[in-house]
């Protein structure tokens, strides 16, 4: 990747190498890493762990006069989201790594952009963010959620769970670029993701909860994803702005955060 001397009429030219190209040799790596480590295979089978766990000490509890129809259907969001979790969590690993192990440093040596690094980790946590998202919804289907809605519903439903999983994973590379400590980040992302998590609708209608938490549950950024992820697969209720709009906001607002947040910090290091 660095950049190499070109005899044009008797004369030298410093050539810059291609950013599109460091970026795919960049991304390639981390891709290729993730499926000789089963960062690959553990995308494809975290879903399967997070339905059975949730899904069968849960199902004839919340299908018995809790306000849940078929929670199979209330529940994918949740596994949805516990998968994209998964996935961030493995980008926080990475970031604290290549962090820890200098390559942030030998990168920012190099003829390439600022961003080239963030870009590419980002690609390659994207990748695994979808192929989680595919094995949570063949887990849904097994269990006996479906798409109810329009074509475009589901479309939108993919969609936007991918733009939760790389809102999460920006969130992962930016903590793990920080602290460069896998241990301490991975420790850091367990505590929010478990309280965030398990106190939001996707387990549970809000009105299932105290009146001194009910608000909070129903109003915290996982819910929203959640609802909107809901309303998408065709759960009753109409598709409208009051149920997507919180989270469509809350999505906005941590893609701008921290997707900012991760290019000051990596160009800071090319300093």
């Amino acid at each position: 990747m660095q950049a190499y001397v070109a005899v044009v009429g008797g004369g030298e030219v410093v050539v810059a190498p291609s950013t599109v190209r460091q970026w795919w040799v960049l991304t390639l790596r981390m891709v290729r890493a993730s499926v000789r480590n089963g960062e690959l295979v553990t995308a494809l089978l975290a879903p399967s762990v997070f339905t059975l766990g949730f899904y069968v000490p849960l199902n004839r509890v919340m299908s018995l006069g809790h306000g849940v129809g078929s929670y199979s259907q209330f529940l994918l969001p949740m596994i949805v989201m516990q998968a994209v979790s998964f996935c961030a969590g493995a980008a926080a690993l990475r970031a604290a790594t290549d962090a820890r192990d200098g390559l942030d440093e030998r990168f920012a040596s190099m003829p390439m952009s600022v961003v080239t690094p963030l870009v590419a980790r980002t690609t390659a946590t994207l990748y695994r963010i979808l192929v989680a998202v595919s094995a949570a919804i063949v887990c849904g289907y097994v269990i006996g959620a479906r798409f109810r809605g329009t074509v475009w519903h589901t479309i939108g439903f993919v969609i936007f769970a991918a733009l939760v999983g790389l809102l999460l994973g920006l969130l992962g590379d930016l903590l793990g670029a920080l602290s460069r400590s896998p241990e301490a980040t991975t420790q850091a992302l367990v505590l929010p993701q478990l309280i965030l998590g398990m106190v939001s609708t996707g387990f549970a209608p809000a009105e299932q909860f105290p009146d001194w938490i009910r608000g909070f549950a129903r109003d915290q950024p996982v819910s929203g994803f959640v609802n909107v992820m809901r309303a998408l697969s065709g759960d009753p209720g109409p598709v409208s702005w009051a149920i997507l709009g919180p989270g469509l906001l809350w999505l906005l607002a941590g893609l701008v955060l921290f997707g900012v947040a991760s290019a000051v910090v990596a160009g800071r290091r090319h300093r």
